[in-house]
Parts: C-alpha cells; sequence; structure tokens
C-alpha cells in the first residue's frame, strides 16, 4: 500500500491499518467510500475519487464493490510480487486492488464452496476488458497447478488476444472496444485449480464489417492481416497491404491507429491459435474467411437496360477462398429464391437489393466465423475429465453503455442491455439488501433508489414492449418499413413517461431531434435513436440461395457454419432483437445463481489523456452506476454477515464455553461467542438466522484473534496425534513382545550366551578395551553411528550433535569438524558471485563499523547496491563518462568548503584506482587512493565522512568533507577498493581536518532532534546528528 500506517498491539504484533495518517488520507483520499464522513455528498465522492487518481491510486472501495478509474498509461501493479502480495490477504487488509478482488472471489468459492461471477460495468472505453485480463492473469498464475493445469491456463490467456482481433475495433470513444459482449466460465477442481473453462458471446455488432462511423475502423483482424502477413500469404489470399484499397475498410477513413501496433498484434495471434488447438489447415481456412470478407466488399455491380444487376468485378478468387462454385456464386448474389405454395421462383435482384445481398452475406460469414471461433476456443477449454466437487468463477466482460452521434439498433441493444445488468445490480445488491435486513428483523434507515424497471418493461415488455412491436412490424404482411415501425411505436407506447419522439415531444425538443428518431430516458440518461435499418437489423436475413450455396462449401469452417438443415427447415428463425432478449434473460439467471462480485468501470475523460480529471464526464458515469445508492446502503447497513452456523463453525475455538462444540441452540451459541469477544451492543445485531456485524475492524480483529489462536489448535490436534500414534506404537511393541516371549524356548540358549556378556561388558564399561567389555562397547558405539546418521545436521546454521558415549568423544569432535567442513564447501558451491560480493562486503563493514557507528545496526539488513545514481547517472556528460572508463560506484553526496562549509551537490564516482568528485558536466575533484592517508566518521548516525589526503601530494586539494545518506555503504567499499580497512577511524566526539597549508579544521559533532549540518562556533563545522529510537 503506498500509503499506510501501521500500529503496534500489546503483544508486539505489526498489524496493518486500513487508513494511514490523517495527513495522507487529507492528500490521497479514503481507500473505502464507506469511510468517507459526508457519505451523502456527490461532491465529496468525487473529490474522493479525484484525489487518488491524482496520486495513481486507480483502485476504491465500497464496501466490497471495486471502482476503477482508468490511468490511459502504464502502471507498476501487476508484478507477479503485487500477485504474491494480495494472495490469503484479507479483502480489506491492504491497498485497493483488482488482485484484491479476484482473490477474495476465489476465497469465497474455496471456503464456501458456492459458485461465485464478476460482474465488470462502465462505459466503453472504461477499461473492462483490461480489467478482465488482470483477473485471468491473477487466477494462471497464483492458483494451483501441474502441467495440465499450466496449459490450461495458458490457453485462457492466449484466447483473449483472438478474441479481441476478431471481436474489437478502434472507436471514437476507445481504441480497442468490445463489439461483443462476453461472459467467461472458469471452473476450478476441488483443490483450487483451474481444470476448464467455457465463453459465452453476445451480439457481435456484424453491421460493422460492411459500415464504420467516420474515424472508425473495422475489426482489428482486418487490419491486423494486410499489415503482419508475410507476402507469400498476402499472394496466395490475393491480398495487398494497403487498407485503403478495400470497401469494407475505408469507411471511417481510418487505416492507422497510433495507440496500435497491427504487425505486432499479429504476431501475438499467429502464436496464440496454436496454444489454443488450432491446426495449421484451421490457421489457413480462418485466414481464406477473413480475406473472402474483403474481397466480398470489392465485389461491384452494374445494370443492365432493362433493370437486371450483373457482377462487374472478377469473383473466381472470391470463390475460391469461400470453397463454393464461382457461377453459383454469381447467381446467388443477383438473383433471389422464393417459395410459394410449394413451388420455387427465381427473381433477379435490383442493384440496391444486390449490393444489401452482398453485404448480408459479408455479415453473415463473419458474424457465424466468429461463433464458431468461439465454440473452437470452448473445445480447447472444456474440462476433460469430471471434477467432484468442482466449482465455478463466472467473469462478465460486455459491452458499456453508448451514446454516439448517430444512435442504431445496435447501441438500442447495447443499451437494452446495460439496463438490464443495472436492473440486476439493483436487484441483488441494493433491493436484495433491505429484503435480507426485513427477513431477518433488523431494523435500518430506507434508501431510496431509481428502479429501472420500468425502463426494461419498456423495452421488453410481451406484446407491448419496443422489441415486440419491432418484431410484429418486420412479420407484418404489405408493405412495410422503419417509419411505420416508428409510428407503430407512438400509437402503442406513446404515452410513456420514458419514451420521446419528434411528434409527442415539446418545442423545444423537437429543434434536436429528426422525425426519424425515438429518444428513451434510459437510467445513464437520454439517447436518441435513428430507426433507419431497426427493420432489416432485426430481420437479419440471409437470401435463400445464399445460403445454399455457402452449405456446399469445401471450406470446413464454413461448412459447419451453414448448415444443411437450415435450408431444409422452413421455420423462420427468431430476430435478433428477440434472440438477444432471449439470450440476455438466460444471462442474468446464470449471474443469479451464483455469488457476485462488482468492478465498476470509470474513464477519467473522453480524450484518452492521462492526468485528465474531467469531472462532468464522471458525475455522469457516477450517476448511471448506482455508485451512491450502493454506498448510502453500505452506510445505513452492516458490513457483514453470515449465518449462524457458519460465524460459530469459525471462530468458536475463541470461547472455551464454544469449543469444541456447541450443544445448544445456534443464536445462544453465537451470543455467548461475541459476548467472550467483547463485542459492543452498535458493533453488532443478531438476525432470526444471521449475525450483522458493523463494522469491518470489528471483523478484522475476530480474524486477528483467530489467527493468533490456531497455533493452540494446532497443538491441541498435535497432542491429539501423538497420543493416538504412542498408542499404536505400544500396541505394535505389545505385538512384537507377545510374539518374542513365544519364540523365547528357541533362542534361550543363544540368550544364556550373550546377555551375560552385556551385563558384564556394562559393568566394566569405564574399564580399558578389552574381552570383558568389548561386547557391551562395540553395541554402544554402533548404536550412536546409527543415530548419528540419522540425525545429522542440515544446514551450517545447525549445532546440535548427538551427545557421545565417553569412548566416542574425541572421534565425535573430528566427524563434527569433518561434517561442518563439508556443509560448508557445499554452501560456498552454491552461493552465487553477487551474493558472495554482497557477502564480503557485509563482512568488511561489520569489521569497521560493528559497535561502533550508531546508523550501524539500520544498515545490517539492507543490500549494497552497485551505484546509487539511479537517473542521475544519465545527466552525467559523456565526455565525463568515457574519461572515467567503467567505474565501480557511484553516488550522490554533499560535499562542503573547507571555507564557509558551503553545502555543494556532487556525484562521487568509484573506480580501481582513484575516486572523483563530479557535476555532472566535469570532473572537480581525482583522488588517487595512494594519496588517500584514512578516512575519518563520527560514532553517531550521521552520513557525514572526512576523507584525509597526504599533504605530499601537491595534485590533490586537501581534505574532503562529505556528507551521503550511504556512508556506511560507500565508506566500506572506498575503503575495499583503496586497501584502506585499516584506516577508517571512528571518533566520538569530533574530527580535524587540513585546510590549507597546514591550517586545522573541526568538525563537531552532537545529538539532537534531526540531522542539521551548519556552521558553529569558533569557525567550526557543527553536525547534529538524528537521536534514533
Amino acid at each position: 500500500m503506498r500509503y499506510q500506517a501501521r500500529e503496534v498491539d500489546i503483544e508486539g504484533r505489526v498489524r496493518l491499518v486500513m487508513e494511514g495518517a490523517l495527513t495522507a488520507r487529507d492528500r490521497v483520499g479514503v481507500q473505502d467510500f464507506v469511510l468517507l464522513e459526508n457519505y451523502n455528498s456527490e461532491a465529496a465522492f468525487i473529490e474522493n475519487l479525484r484525489r487518488r487518481f491524482r496520486e495513481n491510486l486507480i483502485y476504491t472501495y465500497i464496501g466490497s464493490v471495486l471502482v476503477s478509474m482508468n490511468p490511459y498509461k502504464e502502471l507498476e501493479i501487476y508484478s507477479k510480487q503485487q500477485m504474491d502480495r494480495y494472495r490469503g490477504v484479507s479483502f480489506y487488509e491492504i491497498s485497493p486492488h483488482i488482485y484484491a478482488l479476484s482473490d477474495n472471489t476465489y476465497r469465497a468459492m474455496r471456503t464456501e464452496r458456492k459458485d461465485q461471477c464478476i460482474l465488470i460495468s462502465g462505459e466503453s472505453g472504461a477499461g473492462k476488458t483490461e480489467a478482465s485480463k488482470k483477473i485471468l492473469l491473477y487466477y494462471a498464475v497464483t492458483c494451483p497447478t501441474n502441467d495440465h493445469m499450466a496449459a490450461l491456463g495458458d490457453r485462457l490467456l492466449q484466447s483473449n488476444p483472438v478474441l479481441e482481433a476478431f471481436g474489437n475495433a478502434k472507436t471514437l470513444r476507445n481504441d480497442n472496444s468490445s463489439r461483443f459482449g462476453k461472459y467467461m466460465d472458469v471452473q476450478f477442481d476441488f483443490r483450487g485449480a483451474p481444470v476448464g473453462g467455457h465463453i459465452l458471446n453476445y451480439l457481435l455488432e456484424k453491421s460493422r464489417v460492411v459500415h464504420q462511423n467516420h474515424g472508425e475502423r473495422n475489426f482489428h483482424i482486418f487490419y491486423q492481416l494486410l499489415d503482419g502477413g508475410e507476402d507469400d500469404q498476402l499472394n496466395t489470399l490475393n491480398l495487398e497491404r494497403n487498407p485503403q484499397n478495400y470497401r469494407y475498410l475505408v469507411k471511417g477513413n481510418c487505416p492507422r491507429v497510433s495507440s496500435i501496433s497491427d504487425k505486432n498484434n499479429w504476431k501475438v495471434v499467429m502464436k496464440a491459435l496454436p496454444v489454443i488447438g488450432f491446426t495449421e489447415e484451421e490457421v489457413q481456412k480462418l485466414l481464406n474467411i477473413i480475406a473472402s470478407v474483403l474481397h466480398l466488399g470489392n465485389t461491384q455491380f452494374g445494370e443492365g437496360e432493362e433493370g437486371e444487376t450483373y457482377i462487374t468485378t472478377e469473383i473466381s478468387n472470391l470463390a475460391r477462398l469461400l470453397g463454393v462454385d464461382g457461377s453459383a456464386l454469381r447467381e446467388a448474389l443477383t438473383h433471389k429464391k422464393l417459395t410459394a405454395k410449394g413451388e420455387e421462383m427465381i427473381t433477379p435482384l435490383n442493384f440496391e437489393q444486390a449490393e444489401a445481398a452482398r453485404d448480408a452475406l459479408a455479415k453473415a460469414v463473419y458474424g457465424r466465423t466468429f461463433t464458431w471461433l468461439v465454440e473452437k476456443i470452448n473445445q480447447s477449454l472444456a474440462l476433460k475429465v469430471h471434477s467432484k466437487g468442482s466449482s465455478v468463477i463466472g467473469l462478465l466482460d460486455i459491452y458499456g453503455f453508448e451514446v454516439l452521434q448517430h444512435n442504431s439498433f445496435e447501441q438500442f441493444c447495447i443499451n437494452y442491455c446495460n439496463e438490464k445488468l443495472q436492473q440486476l445490480f439493483i436487484e441483488l445488491t441494493l433491493r436484495s439488501e433491505q429484503e435480507e435486513y426485513e427477513t431477518e428483523g433488523i431494523a435500518w434507515e430506507t434508501v431510496q433508489y431509481f428502479d429501472n424497471k420500468i425502463i426494461c418493461d419498456l423495452i421488453e415488455e410481451k406484446h407491448k414492449g419496443i422489441i415486440s412491436i419491432l418484431d410484429e412490424e418486420c412479420l407484418r404482411p404489405g408493405e412495410t418499413c422503419d417509419v411505420s415501425f416508428l409510428e407503430k411505436l407512438e400509437d402503442t407506447v406513446g404515452g410513456h413517461p420514458h419514451f420521446v419522439t419528434h411528434k409527442l415531444a415539446n418545442g423545444k425538443t423537437r429543434r434536436v431531434m429528426s422525425r426519424e428518431e425515438f429518444r428513451l430516458l434510459h437510467y445513464a440518461g437520454e439517447v436518441n435513436y435513428n430507426v433507419n435499418g431497426f427493420l432489416d437489423k432485426n430481420n437479419d436475413l440471409l437470401n435463400r440461395n445464399l445460403k445454399e450455396v455457402m452449405c456446399q462449401s469445401d471450406n470446413q469452417i464454413l461448412s459447419h457454419c451453414f448448415r444443411r438443415e437450415e435450408v431444409i427447415d422452413q421455420k423462420r428463425p427468431e430476430m435478433a432483437a428477440t434472440q438477444f432478449k432471449n439470450s440476455l434473460m438466460k444471462l442474468t439467471e446464470i449471474l443469479r445463481s451464483k455469488e457476485p462480485s462488482y468492478v465498476r468501470c470509470i474513464k477519467p475523460n473522453d480524450a484518452k489523456q492521462p492526468g485528465r480529471f474531467d469531472e462532468v464526464l464522471v458525475r455522469h458515469q457516477v450517476k448511471y452506476l448506482g455508485l451512491m445508492e450502493n454506498l448510502r446502503v453500505r452506510r445505513a447497513g452492516f458490513a457483514y454477515r453470515r449465518r449462524f452456523e457458519a460465524f460459530l463453525q469459525r471462530y468458536k475455538p475463541l470461547c472455551p464455553e464454544t469449543w469444541p462444540n456447541w450443544h445448544g441452540r445456534l443464536a445462544d451459541g453465537v451470543l455467548t461467542l461475541v459476548k467472550h469477544l467483547g463485542y459492543k451492543d452498535e458493533e453488532y445485531k443478531l438476525g432470526r438466522s444471521k449475525i450483522f456485524i458493523r463494522f469491518p475492524k470489528t471483523l478484522f480483529n475476530t480474524e486477528d484473534a483467530l489467527e493468533a489462536k490456531k497455533p493452540e489448535i494446532a497443538l491441541t490436534l498435535q497432542t491429539s496425534w501423538r497420543g493416538y500414534r504412542e498408542r499404536a506404537k505400544y500396541q505394535r511393541i505389545r505385538r512384537f513382545l507377545v510374539l518374542c516371549f513365544a519364540k523365547y524356548n528357541n533362542f534361550h540358549h543363544d540368550f544364556c550366551i550373550f546377555f551375560p556378556r552385556f551385563i558384564k561388558g556394562f559393568i566394566y564399561r569405564h574399564g580399558e578395551y578389552g574381552p570383558e567389555n568389548d561386547y557391551f562397547l562395540d553395541h554402544v558405539r554402533y548404536s550412536f553411528l546409527k543415530n548419528l546418521r540419522k540425525n545429522l545436521p542440515k544446514s551450517v546454521l545447525d549445532k546440535s550433535w548427538p551427545t557421545p558415549p565417553p569412548s566416542l568423544d574425541e572421534a565425535s569432535e573430528h566427524l563434527q569438524r569433518l561434517h561442518m567442513r563439508n556443509m560448508v564447501t557445499k554452501y560456498c558451491w552454491r552461493v552465487q558471485p553477487e551474493w558472495k560480493k554482497q557477502m564480503m562486503q557485509k563482512v568488511v563493514a561489520s569489521e569497521i563499523f560493528k559497535d561502533q557507528k550508531d546508523s550501524y545496526p539500520q544498515s545490517v539488513g539492507k543490500l549494497f547496491l552497485d551505484s546509487r545514481l539511479g537517473t542521475q547517472r544519465e545527466q552525467i556528460s559523456l565526455k565525463v563518462v568515457q574519461t572515467l572508463g567503467n567505474d565501480k560506484y557511484g553516488v550522490s553526496v554533499i560535499k562542503y568548503d573547507k571555507r564557509g562549509f558551503k553545502p555543494r551537490p556532487r556525484q562521487l564516482l568509484l573506480t580501481n584506482t582513484f575516486a572523483v568528485l563530479v557535476d555532472k558536466t566535469k570532473i572537480k575533484q581525482r583522488i588517487d587512493y595512494t594519496a588517500l592517508r584514512d578516512i575519518a566518521l563520527s560514532s553517531l548516525s550521521d552520513g557525514m565522512c572526512v576523507l584525509h589526503i597526504t599533504r605530499e601530494d601537491n595534485k590533490q586539494k586537501g581534505d574532503l568533507l562529505l556528507h551521503c545518506s550511504h556512508s556506511i555503504e560507500l565508506v566500506t567499499k572506498l575503503a575495499m577498493m583503496a586497501n584502506k580497512t585499516s584506516n577508517v577511524n571512528i571518533n566520538p566526539g569530533s574530527i580535524q581536518f587540513t585546510v590549507a597549508r597546514g591550517k586545522e579544521g573541526i568538525i563537531d559533532f552532537v545529538r539532537g532532534a534531526e540531522l542539521k549540518v551548519t556552521k558553529g562556533r569558533r569557525g567550526h563545522l557543527l553536525v547534529v546528528s538524528q537521536r534514533l529510537l
């Protein structure tokens, strides 16, 4: 955590505190909005977001909801070390992060054995896709794994760039906008290891294949193929590199994007496809389809004198790529097959109809290929062997709310989806909160919120909703058009408070609405939808003769996408909007069956600029994401609730009356437990079946107590196990003795011979080795060596050694020395050169400074570095660097003039034979090690050191007065390089130095409240050293 206070309890354990000091909180805000004092103020909410965003703290909690701001730049907070930092840590224990939510969801799945889901929502460009990738990466890296599971993790991660290439595109708001919805299930076995996955995709924006708004692009894969494909590959596909040569790629007039490297992304996709399980043949078939879409867009039509339509361009290459007959394709693109009363009729298409048929084929080919691609990925992620006790974490990454300059059918579906998800959010977090409290009999302040069910009903209600009206208009016989659909809407839902058209609007609204638009008042704001194209896009029909041609394709992907049964079946398929509505219904059912977690993504500005915070835009998103309502619920209610049995089962070891088992009523057991823990009345409430804890800190203290109790529990379990083990051992010995006595008569004679010798040897054990005691002493020596073999020390730090018998004292000492020498030799072999160098420097530092300098103990645990200059090194002129050659060490110092003691920032560089004092652009002083007489320091905690130079060397400018925050590291390295380890003098009170011509100066050292270097009395330099606690 960047700003984090620590406190030490009475037992000396360090506990992490959720918030830092007051000054830090004033600067960076609170990490949980629940801690806001004025939690009802939207201005305070946004100001807290602004403060954290300004400090690059992009994550904030609202209880268990994670709010994420898109920084529009790379942050160093996603490393493996960060993953380890959040792994297994309590959700509120350290700073908010996407990894904290990921780990909390994972642990909830493991401990509660209930499926989980993470819902990621927000506007386009707010960072939803990146958030989902970070979550998947966390699971892939941190979960238990073996070779099979590691391969599955790779496939999960590699599926992302493939889906992004085929399903994402540059829009006005986002350079990598997801143009489809994705719900991914990751399956885990009983050990918590990922064993399978499954992806559901929703409403690919197929219209983008044939048309893009100005400033937008088609799907990434087209540009990646043209920019990154090999020359031979493009020649095979008959493609040129210039995207401007293809009609489907020029409408947005945006072939290049500065933030996207199509060539590099192409390489990533090509590497990912084999990992997912694509064969070379499948990859080639897939590329053939992508190229065919581009060629299909370049197919041109002409119109004859009698109005007939014909193709004016060569389509043999297009037919080859699609794997179909060229003449059949030409016929299908210019004619339409109809069935009436059992008879088939073929009618020619006019020019507009032919172009529409071409575009419909392009959309169908690309859309169905994308569905096949998802199915192929699912096959590679599928659970190969059923795992008993498996659980699931679902991940929903779906398009955000969209308000464009021209909004059409796609935006209508996308925003309807966001309405449903907002309704689900209200149901699962706001309404369910209140209902749960009422069910449990807990009184609390009612929170008012906007229920958007009225908008969802307006869109999806049977027979009266917009989707039903749209379907009816598409199916109605006679002349239908988009305008008649709009008129039908006005007649049916014209009186709805969230629906407006030009005809129904007041004068002010009419000025900003066209006659072909209707307006919906969404929970996120008002959106005008242009009805042009609504009927065609909802029909989403492909001419029957085009389907027949595609069914006969020898491209296995296309033949799978276009099934022959589809041509035979006379039943009309569902309309696009109804299909989407049904998919959403199934999705909401899936989400309702799981325990949800939420990531609310916010974009700080529309310009994609790092560091820029647009308050108006952020306030709008805070409103439509329902964040203020969620905050009010969290503050009005309780932060934690658990069923009595779960709470008692977890924390019963903390109370003697509930441990190991409670036999009374569960509520009484929980009450007994919390009374023993010292809960105050305002900290908790007992419901009918659950305990409610108001403050997270109360729960954390309980968890801390449980962690402290676990060693005692473990000791009890160990004692029980040892008792069981000893009893089992006793039984084995008893059985053995019974067996021995049963066979006693067989070896009685031998026993009578050796037992007296053993007893006699024991009596004479202190005498010289001889016939009287040889049997006993041999037995003792053998037993000792056998025991020693089993109990040899495993580490050079382990000084234990079995006690030898008196006759083996000398031999034992020899063996102990030999074994220690052998362990030391092996240890030295394993030590890396860098670590050996570090240890040698630490040993020298210990010889010089141990018990001599106050600041030495603090330096022991810190590694010595090869350089302390960092970015300052780049500022040193090239001429200086070339003059020095390869310096061994560099550090920033303050050099004090010998007259006047003026401080001057410098860089001290050490080489093998001399040291130099540098002022970035030039060398100020060179000190040959042969001219260095000694190094003097004080015994206090300051960083002042004096380099005494021999007076015989006229080239030197005299003694050097330096102050360095890494003085122990500097002096150690300098003493070793100059071979002056015996010439380091540590003085307790003062140090003398040469000013000039034999005149002496003095540095006085005293202790004080803070470090200070100033001119003292009688011309001395006074160094005040800070007292160490």
